[in-house]
């Protein structure tokens, strides 16, 4: 060796630090593993929180389309003939005074708008609506007996809230 310095020993696994510098490479591995397995749990809590929100959703416009196809039948039991606006729904025009089969325009939970598709007859009136979104909905089977035409639809705007023959409806046309 060289003169003046001298070699040391007992060190293991050699270098300064020694034992420490091996354990915090270590804790730092480990830091790195639990970082990426939270990781992964969040992406996976995240997409069962969105299905969760988007079967929500699906039910909201089951329920939102059954109000307009009930307000639709109302309406035309209430008078003959279909609405020609849904704020005809609202108030209708035809009976002096307050007639109200909706009690307000919903929105439209899967697009968050107020804009709804209208299923009009030639002679321009409405006999229905649906959803403009063009996403796959989860829900596939197990519809109410009002709703069993949407069983396989593969788009939201497949999902046609039309009153039931039953109810006043006649000649419709689907988009």
């Amino acid at each position: 060796p060289a003169a003046g310095v001298r070699p040391q020993r007992g060190l293991k696994h050699g270098g300064p630090g020694g034992k420490r510098a091996l354990a915090a490479g270590f804790t730092y591995i480990g830091l790195l593993l639990l970082i990426a397995m939270m990781g992964i749990a969040l992406t996976l809590v995240s997409d069962l929180w969105q299905t969760a929100q988007k079967r929500e959703k699906e039910q909201e416009l089951l329920f939102i389309g059954n109000q307009f196809r009930r307000a639709i039948a109302m309406y035309s039991a209430n008078g003959g003939g279909s609405p020609r606006r849904l704020e005809d729904l609202l108030k209708d025009p035809r009976i002096p005074g307050v007639r109200r089969y909706l009690r307000k325009i919903y929105r439209d939970p899967i697009t968050g708008g107020t804009e709804w598709g209208l299923v009009k007859t030639p002679g321009d009136v409405i006999t229905g609506v649906y959803s403009l979104s063009g996403e796959e909905p989860l829900k596939q089977t197990e519809f109410s007996l009002a709703d069993q035409d949407f069983k396989g639809k593969k788009k939201y705007s497949e999902w046609v809230f039309l009153p039931r023959p039953a109810q006043g409806s006649s000649g419709a046309t689907t988009p």
